[in-house]
Order: C-alpha cells, then structure tokens, then sequence
C-alpha cells in the first residue's frame, strides 16, 4: 500500500527513487494471518528482524531483536530459580553412545532426533559421538560420583545451553528447530515430597513467563502417560493456544523422573539412619520456542507485536517535521524526550534516518512490534507535547511534557495487561466442553480446545 501511493506522487524521479526503497526495504506482509498462517508466520518473523534463515535446514539465525527477548527471560528466571538455591554449570555437548543408552526408554523417545559426530576431518571415528538432545545422560554419570552421603542433597543443578535435536517433519523458527537455546534444570533429592513440591514452584515460574512477560495465557497440567517424558515418573507443563491454527504448544515442562535414572546411574547415598538409598530426581526446561508462542498469539496483518516487558525497546521517538518547520527544534525535542525516558528506565530510542518518511518509520516500527511509538511535530513543538500511539490497538493520545514519564510507564502496563486479556478472551472463546466421542471429533475439526473427561487409560 504505501509503495503504490509513493509510486504515483510527486514527479517521476521522485516516485522512482520511493519505489526503489520500497523494493529494497521490502515493507508489509504479503499473507494474512487469517488466511495463510504459516506463510503469515514465516514472513513475521524475518521481516520483523528476529531471524534470518540459514543455509542449513531447520537452523535459523536470531538476531539482536530475539536475542534481547531471550535475555529479558532469562533476566527473571535466573534470579529466581537461584533463590531456590539452584546453581549454573555447564556440561560438554558431546555424548558417548554408552552413556546416552543406557537407560533404554529414555534413548528409545529420542533416538530418531539424535545427530551423530563419525568423522574427524576424513578418518572416521572409531566410536561414533553423540550430540545432546537433552543432558540426563550427560549429566547423571556424574550425580552418581558426586551424591554419597544425605548431607550431599539436594543437589540443583542448572545450565543455559543448546541442544540439537534433528528433526525431519516441517521446521518452524522458533517452534521446531534443529538447533534451539534453552535451560534445563536437573535436581536430586532424598525424598519424593521434595522432588514434588519443586515440580510445581518450577511450573509457576513458567506460567510466570509466559502470563506476566509474553502476555501469553496457559494452562497448568499433567500429562498423559502416552505423553510423559521418556523415562520419567511424570510430567507437568503449561500449554498455549493459537487461535488461528486450533492447536495447542507445549510451552515448557517440568518432569518428575522419579528413581528410574537414578537406578541405571546408580545415584545412591547413605541416609541419615546409614541405609544406602536412591535419590529422586527432577528435571525442567523451556526454551527458545516461547518467543515462537508469542508471535503466533499477538502478532497481527501489520507484523510482530511485543508485549512491553520483553520489548528491548518499548518505545520509538519519531520527528515529524513538515516544510518550514524547526527541524532541529523537533530533533531536539526527540532527543530530549529519549532521554528523559532512558533515565527513567523505559527502554526508548529514536529514528532519525533522513532517508525515510514518517510514514515508512511508522510501518517498519509496527512491523517490528514496538509497543509505544511518540511522534513530535510542529504543533508538539508549540504545546510542549508529544503525541503517543498504541502498537496493540492503534489508539493515539497526546501527553504533556510535564507528564510524560508517568503517563508513558501507565501506558505501557496498559499495552501489556490489554495483549493478555484480549489473548485469553480469544482463548477462552474456543474452549469447548465435551462429553462423547463424537461431540470430541466434531470439536476439534472446528479447531476448538478441548475440554473432556479423560481416564487416561489404554483400552
């Protein structure tokens, strides 16, 4: 739209030098969530500036504007679990294939994603190495040298990582990946009450994520057996749900592994009243994918819209100078205004470029998702104003210098309470209660979330 309108005004030089940089910015989405989804999804999440794809399949860039959402998170969730009293390590990459099949209901769920080292340069390995798709196997062989006596628990354990996971069936950035970021805790205690009662803080924090940060409902639950973590006693997670495709994301898990691995790694120690006994162990991660999630539920025709406590910049000062006007006074007042909000600890930048209109910073800051755009012009200038537009609905209101910090931070906490509540309004409105099998059919064909009783036993 705003390239065919650039095409036909002003002189023919002119609309050509528009229509060159219309092609080469090459702003606006050519799907609509509404009708291509996934091509909708794809075009968001390059032309926002997250990703770029990589010459590999099912391994993508993320760029600084991923990036800074990742850091946000991890901002929280680090602290956090180290108030829980959880530490950061680091494990090697590498697996060998002893170690990672040893406990065969665990290989057995990951043995198709599992990517193998067999050469070095030309000579072939004479022992083929692993890549992690997860660390249990990396990790427990040193739980059981570690862990002796009932002094040496619990034992909580945390690393930032990569894991590579090679999957075949349709990568999606974000979603399904090769390659992804993640953390993943790993823990030893004495007792199962213990193990248990960590499963669920670790499940909060996780919703805390997704509900506070991503403004992303989800649902607590457990999972079926069908679906619990291979080798593990049982598994809980939150899920999200994209209206648009009916589908639900597993949005990050905690696993209670029981004794199972600690009886193939041999995780013993001597209790208080000197019987040698086996620990329980829990382990929990979410990763990359939640960025994923939140584009799917909040992004629109326009492109990508962040939630402000993960944007790494919530809002965007933009000069609007006409012919004639104080150029530098507007510029000026941008600057001062950026300042003013940095100081207050908004995250705020400006765009100066002189090689673009206001219009054209407008629809690549809309596509890039920024909460709060400020537009100072001439008449902003005179009234010692600026004027401020809402990336989640549109609305603009003008705001007083004088006022400027209080009435932008309220602003925000609005943006971010409104992308929640319309995200689980939209949510809720699919829910749908059933109670035969052919009331559960007709449901999900019409990409409903399910709401049903369930036995959760093989028949």
């Amino acid at each position: 739209m705003a390239g065919s309108e650039a095409k036909n005004s002003g002189s023919k030089q002119s609309g050509a030098k528009k229509k060159e940089v219309k092609k080469e910015t090459g702003l606006g989405l050519t799907n609509r969530k509404a009708d291509n989804f996934g091509e909708w999804y794809s075009e968001v999440v390059v032309n926002s500036e997250m990703i770029e794809y990589y010459d590999i399949s099912g391994c993508y860039i993320l760029r600084p504007w991923a990036m800074a959402i990742w850091e946000i998170m991890q901002g929280f969730f680090d602290p956090e679990i180290k108030k829980m009293k959880i530490k950061n390590c680091y494990f090697p990459l590498f697996v060998s294939p002893g170690v990672l099949e040893k406990e065969k209901e665990h290989v057995e769920g990951f043995a198709p994603e599992v990517a193998w080292v067999t050469k070095s340069g030309k000579t072939d390995l004479e022992i083929p190495i692993a890549i992690r798709p997860t660390s249990e196997t990396v990790m427990y062989p040193y739980y059981s040298k570690w862990i002796r006596g009932h002094r040496d628990l619990p034992l909580k354990l945390n690393q930032w990582c990569n894991v590579v996971r090679w999957e075949f069936s349709n990568p999606t950035p974000f979603i399904r990946s090769r390659e992804f970021l993640w953390q993943e805790g790993h823990t030893a205690f004495a007792t199962k009450e213990e193990a248990d009662v960590e499963v669920l803080e670790i499940l909060e924090l996780y919703r805390r994520i997704y509900e506070e940060f991503l403004a992303v409902p989800v649902i607590k639950g457990k999972k079926s057996e069908m679906e619990k973590f291979a080798g593990g006693l049982y598994t809980t997670s939150v899920e999200a749900f994209i209206p648009n495709t009916g589908r639900g994301v597993q949005g990050a898990t905690s696993h209670c592994l029981g004794q199972n691995f600690a009886k193939m790694f041999e995780i013993n120690f001597e209790n208080e009243k000197g019987e040698k006994a086996m620990v329980w162990q829990n382990s929990w991660a979410y990763s990359t994918r939640t960025i994923g999630v939140m584009v799917m539920v909040h992004g629109d025709d326009k492109g990508l819209v962040l939630p402000p406590k993960v944007a790494s910049v919530q809002v965007i000062v933009i000069p609007v100078p006409y012919k004639d006007a104080d150029t530098q006074g507007i510029i000026d007042a941008c600057t001062a205004t950026v300042n003013t909000l940095c100081e207050a600890g908004i995250r705020a930048e400006s765009d100066f470029r002189d090689n673009y209109s206001p219009g054209w910073k407008y629809s690549h800051w809309e596509m890039k998702g920024v909460p709060l755009r400020i537009e100072i012009g001439p008449k902003d200038l005179a009234k010692k104003q600026a004027r401020a537009a809402r990336r989640d609905n549109g609305a603009k209101i003008d705001i007083a210098n004088d006022n400027l910090v209080d009435e932008v931070k309220k602003l925000l906490d609005t943006v971010q309470q409104n992308l929640f509540d319309v995200a689980k309004q939209k949510r809720d409105e699919c829910i749908e209660v059933v109670h035969t099998w052919d009331e559960f059919v007709q449901a999900l064909n019409q990409r409903k979330m399910i709401l049903a009783p369930w036995c959760d036993e093989e028949v």
